[in-house]
């Protein structure tokens, strides 16, 4: 009996290490799961890469970028504009650092202009999706990766991206108000 169920768990242990080749030429004979083959597994492949049919290359838009702190620190982009053809991926650095002696916690809010550009933005990595703590004096580089859509507006040639970088929880100054008479002064109680 002892002999029968050692001969059970060595077939059954062969099984399932011969299972990975099986499954491999099942599926090659099928056609089954060849997303999951490298480009030079894949039967009939060619070796080079179709080109990217999402990018408009006949298009060209003027990205702009602006940066506004609201606060004591430094806030600014690399670089002022950017040429980019609608669907292509782009990346722009932007520049953050905290010039007060004490620790703070910041979030970026973007904003578009022309409006309609906003839903035709699509940025894949950007600072402005949490908040962000820095020491004193520290200071940052961060990427925007954004992918204009090519069915934005064929009118539409330049897109300003702009960013105000806001405190959290920290102490900012109200913004002006102004009374009856006019004038303008700090809060409710100047």
């Amino acid at each position: 009996m002892v002999g029968k169920l050692f001969v059970v768990a060595v077939g059954m242990f062969a099984f399932g290490y011969a299972l990975v080749p099986i499954y491999k030429a099942v599926c090659e004979a099928t056609g089954v799961n060849i997303l999951a083959l490298g480009d030079s597994d894949v039967p009939g492949a060619k070796a080079t890469l179709p080109a990217n049919t999402q990018v408009d290359a006949s298009r060209t838009i003027t990205v702009e970028f602006d940066a506004n702190a609201r606060g004591p620190w430094e806030f600014k982009p690399a670089q002022r504009s950017l040429q980019v053809h609608p669907g292509e991926m782009a990346t722009v650095m932007y520049e953050f650092q905290n010039v007060q002696n004490r620790r703070m916690s910041a979030q970026a809010i973007p904003s578009y202009a022309p409006v309609q550009a906003s839903t035709h933005f699509n940025k894949l990595e950007c600072f402005c999706f949490k908040q962000h703590t820095l020491e004193p004096g520290e200071k940052k580089v961060w990427p925007v990766v954004f992918v204009i859509d090519p069915k934005l507006s064929k009118d539409v040639k330049t897109i300003t991206l702009s960013y105000t970088f806001f405190e959290v929880g920290g102490k900012t100054p109200a913004a002006p108000l102004a009374d009856a008479t006019g004038q303008i002064g700090i809060g409710a109680g100047s």
